[in-house]
């Protein structure tokens, strides 16, 4: 895709060529492409229409059906924030009387779109010129080019005083590779200045890797992990007045009448640690990631097993949703052979194999295991005052308690 075959998209022939290929796109690509030509659309547009369907099709997970209408790269489409993240986003920001706002290397304008439709006047400036005219284009698909306009640029030039507030998710993909950038500083625009701008600006999110290492958040900022329907999918920095928390985990779910569930805390403290009791709780990864796992044991009246490892322990069944429940049958130092002969004496043929502290690979040890019958079970690999342990347990059946209220 390039700056000519977006234009020629936007022309009536490429919305024409866009509809048919949103026809065809899920079939054989050879027998689309043909169709498209059969259909008197030239070569090169019908491969551009049949790319934006492919990345359609694939982007309505993340925003719904808003994405039939968008123009998308792959790169641009795997970093964009899920629809129901950025709504949230703009939600909290219009709540703390943010009117205006900078979204500093906007992509494909995925959150500048969310805030605009939450009523923020939205300036967006995106380094790569492609990138940039999409965004504008999907603004204009969207109905909110007034509320949302695109410079191309470099978002470090940006005059950040016309604005009340900054959002910056810095490009951690390379350019023309697409390849994952680990080294914050290699981050485009580049992590110095991103931090400087909780310094410059009072309101001030920033989004990043959910991997990211506590130490590089800013003092003062609060980190957000957010998890959508059990699914860890970012993480976002709360700076300056928008910080609330020193550490929050956010679960949401895809359906956006359900409202959002949150634990906050210091991220700093360290949970009870006691022996394996009946049931285990599996915590949900934006707990584990927020290091709030001692705050949710204070809710499960809990303890861990070992210090290093996250999994929580209750004498009771305790249906939180921020956590999943499992009734433990069996506790077994880990031994291939001897766990090999207690599912086939059980006759066990299908396994659900959890992992936390453990080098094994369920792949393999499934293999190993060399299954046969109609019992299923579920078999945590993890370690109990620092002993490899397997666990042999059983779900305990979600109820409507456990979704958020």
């Amino acid at each position: 895709m390039d700056l000519d075959q977006l234009a020629a998209l936007r022309t009536p022939e490429g919305a024409a060529a866009l509809d048919a290929a949103a026809r065809v796109a899920d079939g054989d690509p050879l027998a689309a492409a043909s169709a498209l030509r059969a259909a008197g659309v030239p070569a090169g547009l019908a491969a551009a229409a049949l790319t934006q369907a492919g990345l359609r099709r694939r982007a309505a997970a993340k925003f719904g059906p808003v994405a039939a209408g968008m123009f998308l790269t792959r790169a641009g489409l795997e970093q964009a924030t899920r629809g129901a993240v950025a709504a949230r986003r703009a939600e909290r920001l219009r709540a703390a009387g943010v009117r205006t706002l900078a979204d500093l290397g906007c992509g494909l304008g995925a959150d500048a779109l969310a805030a605009a439709r939450a009523g923020i006047r939205v300036y967006g400036v995106e380094a790569d010129p492609l990138t940039a005219a999409m965004a504008a284009a999907n603004a204009e698909a969207a109905g909110l080019a007034d509320l949302f306009t695109v410079e191309c640029g470099d978002a470090t030039a940006f005059d950040v005083s016309r604005v009340d507030a900054v959002f910056c998710d810095p490009a951690r993909r390379a350019t023309g590779t697409g390849r994952r950038i680990f080294d914050p500083s290699a981050y485009s625009p580049p992590w110095d200045f991103v931090t400087a701008l909780a310094e410059r600006v009072p309101r001030t999110v920033v989004k990043v890797a959910p991997g990211i290492d506590h130490g590089l958040i800013p003092a003062g900022a609060e980190a957000e992990w957010v998890s959508v329907a059990g699914d860890l999918v970012e993480a976002a920095l709360w700076c300056g007045r928008l910080a609330e928390v020193p550490r929050r985990a956010t679960i949401l779910r895809d359906d956006p009448a359900i409202p959002a569930v949150r634990l906050v805390g210091s991220g700093d403290r360290e949970a009870a640690v006691g022996p394996v009791r009946r049931f285990l709780h599996d915590p949900d990864a934006a707990v584990v990631r927020a290091h709030l796992v001692a705050e949710l044991a204070d809710e499960l009246d809990a303890t861990l097993a070992d210090p290093a490892i996250a999994y929580l322990y209750t004498d009771a069944p305790r249906r939180n949703p921020f956590t999943r429940c499992l009734e433990i049958t069996d506790v077994l130092p880990f031994s291939l052979k001897r766990l090999r002969a207690l599912l086939r004496d059980r006759g066990v043929g299908r396994v659900e194999i959890l992992k936390r502290g453990s080098a094994l690979t369920p792949e393999q040890l499934r293999r190993d295991l060399r299954l046969s019958g109609d019992a299923a079970t579920s078999l945590v690999l993890t370690r109990v005052a620092g002993q490899p342990t397997v666990l042999l347990c059983q779900p305990v059946p979600r109820t409507t308690g456990d979704e958020p209220a």
